[in-house]
């Protein structure tokens, strides 16, 4: 148990060392070398995102709104063809398979040109709805595989049981499936939202500047000489992630208590 605690110290501390610069830049206006701590602080980063005309609760809004929604579908298209996948075997499945994780084995410039050209075709660029179409090529094969993997290793013999004695497929579907894929689904919807809501080049790409998230904000500062707003905006993109994964989490353990 010592051994795992330190072990868990020392993973927690490697993840949030690199924050503290961060955090620290958040505050100064200068902080030069070799200087150990800033000679100034102050808030005017903060008090620049937090104005009307950083657009910054209009970015965040957007960006969060796009990445649930994006992790839904994801859920929706990927539970079933997870279970698929998992379950059964049929001719062609290794095809399948190769063809759901092509999206993440070829470069992401190469597909979304192709996506982009054809959503112009189809009157999608430049809109929400082609941007939330877009983000599902990255992020749909995260959940099948996530998946995939549970309902791989998942026994069928309680829902045949359940099927026995009398149980509808809804019912076993809700009472015994799902729990089941539960902490799978979880996992799956974490990835899909951590990567739709740093989409930058796709979001470029089919949104056409029109579509502005905060990943579309954050990086002309990232890039800039202002170190103080980058960092502030690095934080606010940071903590909107956190905090809405953590309400995720809390939701779906209380969905499966109430399963």
């Amino acid at each position: 148990m010592g051994k795992a605690r330190l072990a868990l110290s020392a993973a927690l501390l490697g993840l949030t060392l690199p924050l503290v610069p961060v955090i620290i830049w958040a505050f100064t206006p200068a902080w030069p070398w070799p200087d150990l701590w800033p000679r100034q602080m102050d808030l005017r980063a903060w008090a620049y995102l937090l104005s009307p005309a950083a657009g910054i609760g209009r970015a965040a809004l957007t960006s969060v709104t796009l990445a649930l929604a994006v992790t839904l579908t994801c859920a929706v298209i990927g539970l079933p063809a997870g279970i698929g996948l998992g379950r059964y075997r049929f001719p062609g499945r290794a095809a399948v398979e190769i063809l759901i994780l092509l999206p993440l084995l070829v470069p992401p410039m190469a597909w979304s040109v192709g996506v982009h050209y054809a959503f112009i075709r189809l009157g999608l660029a430049d809109s929400l709805a082609g941007v939330w179409l877009g983000h599902l090529v990255p992020t749909l094969p995260y959940m099948i595989r996530a998946v995939a993997a549970a309902a791989a290793t998942s026994s069928v013999r309680a829902e045949e049981v359940g099927r026995t004695l009398g149980a509808t497929p809804w019912q076993v579907f809700r009472h015994i499936t799902l729990p089941r894929l539960a902490p799978a689904l979880l996992s799956g919807s974490i990835l899909v939202f951590l990567v739709s809501l740093s989409q930058y080049l796709l979001t470029l790409f089919l949104g056409g500047g029109a579509v502005l998230t905060l990943p579309m904000v954050l990086l002309p500062f990232l890039t800039g000489t202002d170190r103080a707003l980058a960092a502030a905006l690095s934080l606010v993109f940071c903590g909107v992630g956190i905090l809405v994964l953590w309400l995720m989490e809390s939701l779906v353990k209380g969905s499966e208590v109430a399963l």
